[in-house]
């Protein structure tokens, strides 16, 4: 790779850095958000949060105190970092954003335990009730699933169902909104509709209050293809809004995670009154919140976790009924999250830490697993262009430093 420099920029606040493949200099700027924002009036958005990571002591950490990627820790070698990983919902909450916790941009499934996810839930609970006797907004719902049992196996339905209930009771005893993910279990074991609806009707009989469902489609999760019993669209959202219509009240609203804006403007339209539709569309979210005069959508999306300064802007702007500022603060962030939300998107959640580490919200991009190895240096190049095209980088020189570094580890001898 050619070599990477630094040089202080012309404009304000701005820096420059040489990326490969690129004739000139990329210029770096502050993109002048403002430091904090209230939760959005118009909009109901929670930011579904990653855990950052640390080298385990003994293990090597790259580049060290200075901010290193943890390049060569050993397999193995990583463990929590709770410092980073509660500032990090620190910093969704004063940006306006509820917490979605121990969802699947926290490697639910791909990294962290059960186990993990109850420390992770009882961190972020305690938390938010710290903010909230400080007199702030924190917001916070969590995901109860079905992570207990073996993957790749057939689980009877009364073990399914167990299985969330001791999650769900565990949220509910945080004081936490309950987010019922979905399962491989389930969809691995079940014959059909009949069984989501068994097994989601009695879950939602234990419900204290009104949960949110989660539709998460087979690109983020090869093992959920067919859920809620069919392949098909239309049958499986006919099952989900039975379902609905079964619960007397006991859903606030389904995230839906497959990534295509007819699918989700269709079921939508077909939601009763005070049942929301929290996007889950990394790609078309921008169109999908603004909507139109048929209607919106909520948002529940890890890509918040990404974005979080210019769509915390954005949101504020709809508020006051600027669309054109609304546009113009969230449509430039729809390339970056596109690619950080391309394919195998289950990779995303690398994105999610290399942009925190970026902003210095995090001092090592690592992951557990080592899931940052997942996305190649070329990826991580257009994402950090995206970012920086976006606004998406708020502190121009760390992020210009934490690059240069990166580059220097991966570039050939």
């Amino acid at each position: 790779m050619p070599g990477q420099t630094t040089e202080a920029g012309p404009d304000r606040g701005a820096v420059q850095i040489r990326l490969p493949g690129r004739d000139e200099p990329l210029v770096v700027s502050e993109p002048g958000w403002a430091a904090s924002y209230l939760p959005p009036a118009r909009r109901r958005v929670l930011a579904a949060a990653h855990v950052a990571a640390r080298p385990a002591a003994g293990a090597l950490a790259g580049t060290g105190a200075r901010g290193g990627t943890g390049a060569s820790a050993r397999d193995g070698g990583v463990e929590i970092d709770w410092d980073s990983t509660m500032g990090f919902r620190d910093h969704l909450w004063a940006h306006g954003f509820g917490v979605a916790e121990a969802m699947d941009t926290s490697q639910r499934g791909m990294g962290l335990s059960w186990e993990q996810a109850k420390e992770l839930i009882a961190r972020s609970a305690a938390r938010a009730a710290e903010h909230r006797a400080a007199g702030s907004a924190a917001a916070l719902a969590c995901g109860a699933g079905t992570d207990q049992l073996a993957d790749g196996e057939s689980h009877r339905l009364t073990a399914i169902t167990g299985a969330y209930a001791e999650q769900l009771t565990f949220v509910q005893s945080a004081g936490a909104q309950v987010i019922l993910m979905a399962s491989r279990a389930l969809a691995a074991s079940a014959r059909g509709p009949r069984d989501y609806l068994q097994v989601y009707g009695e879950l939602l009989k234990q419900a204290s209050q009104p949960v949110i469902l989660h539709w998460l489609g087979e690109a983020f999760d090869p093992a959920l293809r067919g859920y809620w019993g069919s392949t098909d669209f239309e049958e499986a959202a006919r099952t989900v809004a039975e379902l609905i219509d079964q619960a007397g009240g006991q859903v606030d609203g389904v995230k839906l995670s497959l990534l295509n804006s007819d699918y989700e403007v269709a079921l939508r339209r077909r939601l009763p009154a005070g049942v929301r539709l929290y996007t889950g569309d990394d790609f078309n979210y921008a169109e999908l919140i603004r909507g139109d005069a048929a209607g919106y959508s909520d948002a529940l999306l890890g890509a918040f976790a990404a974005i979080t300064a210019p769509a915390a802007a954005a949101l504020h702007a709809l508020d006051r009924d600027d669309l054109a500022g609304y546009d113009a603060a969230m449509a430039p962030t729809v390339p970056l999250s596109r690619a950080i939300f391309e394919p195998p998107t289950y990779y995303y959640k690398a994105g999610v830490a290399f942009l925190a580490w970026l902003n210095g919200l995090q001092p090592h991009f690592v992951m557990l697993e080592g899931l940052q190895r997942s996305r190649p240096a070329g990826h991580l190049i257009r994402l950090f262009e995206l970012a920086a095209a976006a606004g998406a980088l708020t502190a121009p020189e760390v992020a210009v430093e934490r690059m240069t570094t990166l580059l220097a580890e991966v570039a050939p001898a």
